[in-house]
């Protein structure tokens, strides 16, 4: 019978076998320390109109909710970055947050977490858990911070030596593993540049972004046929999502490129002008963006977006 930290051992190796570039694992317990900053967050109507963080907030704070008997966390990240060559194609041409011309970051992770999953059930040890990406309530980067992954950076994104191109993924098991507990120094120090960066000033003090004001959220998660008085007058260029704060970042400047040929974009995706998306057809829009997270946004907004 293997020991918690023999078992952790073997998982972590699997997860970098399995394709992904970093895997910590944690204790799972109540997250009491992120339960104020959570709440202010709401409180304070930063989530804009994303009704469903508002949701479920018990959920976000315990994984026991979320996995009955749930032990510990296996938190994993996949660098997306595809470099900056294919996104120089001039001002006509809007632009795709890099994390989302290739397939669907949730269906490629949550593939490999499965499969990791069958693999410690079959080679290691029964354990049941699941598998989590993005779309669950879960904080993903307080997982991954606690894990010895990265920091939070002034952003709210998780940063890295490695940069902050990074999916996180989580598997939620009922298995006692042994934990990772020296947390990452946070290494943004006096830089600003991703705050004096953001065109909508939507990075606020204390690692807090007001979706109110931030582009992704306008291009992405608003819903409504027309932009309101309050929406960003001028999206920078965005059409779905935004990398400025990203791009600015100093930790990035080396970043390495992805190797999941997955992410690899269709190049027609990258070279839609304004004139294309405007004329484009729904039979054309789900030809090009079938199985990528742009599908989420959907035609008619992507032309709203576009018209902005």
């Amino acid at each position: 019978m293997l020991s918690p930290g023999e078992l952790s051992e073997y998982i972590k190796a699997k997860a970098l076998e399995t394709g992904f570039d970093a895997c910590g694992i944690v204790r799972a317990e109540p997250l009491e320390e992120e339960r104020s900053r959570l709440l202010t967050w709401l409180m304070e109507g930063y989530h804009a109109g994303m009704d469903y963080m508002a949701r479920n907030t018990e959920k976000r704070l315990d994984p026991a909710r979320l996995v009955p008997g749930a032990r510990s966390i296996i938190v994993v990240l996949l660098n997306y970055y595809p470099g900056d060559d294919i996104y120089d194609k001039g001002d006509d041409i809007p632009r795709i947050s890099r994390y989302a011309p290739g397939r669907d970051y949730h269906k490629v992770i949550k593939k490999k977490l499965n499969g990791l999953l069958t693999w410690i059930n079959e080679e290691l040890t029964p354990a049941k858990g699941r598998a989590f990406v993005d779309s669950a309530p879960v904080l993903e980067r307080a997982w991954a911070v606690r894990a010895g992954l990265g920091w939070t950076g002034k952003n709210s994104l998780l940063v890295t030596k490695k940069g902050s191109w990074f999916f996180l993924g989580e598997l939620i098991l009922d298995l006692e593993l042994a934990y990772d507990e020296d947390e990452v120094k946070d290494h943004c120090g006096s830089c600003t540049r991703c705050v004096e960066a953001c065109p909508t000033q939507a990075i606020l003090p204390n690692r807090t972004v007001d979706a109110g004001r931030c582009i992704s959220y306008w291009t992405i998660e608003y819903k409504g046929k027309d932009f309101p008085a309050e929406a960003p007058e001028d999206l920078n260029g965005w059409v779905f999502g935004c990398d400025i704060c990203q791009e600015v970042c100093p930790w990035n400047r080396k970043a390495p490129l992805h190797q999941v040929p997955d992410f690899l974009p269709d190049e027609r995706r990258l070279s839609l002008t304004r004139d294309d998306w405007e004329k484009m057809t729904e039979e054309e829009f789900k030809d090009l963006f079938a199985g990528t997270p742009v599908m989420r946004t959907g035609l008619e907004r992507m032309k709203r977006n576009v018209e902005r």
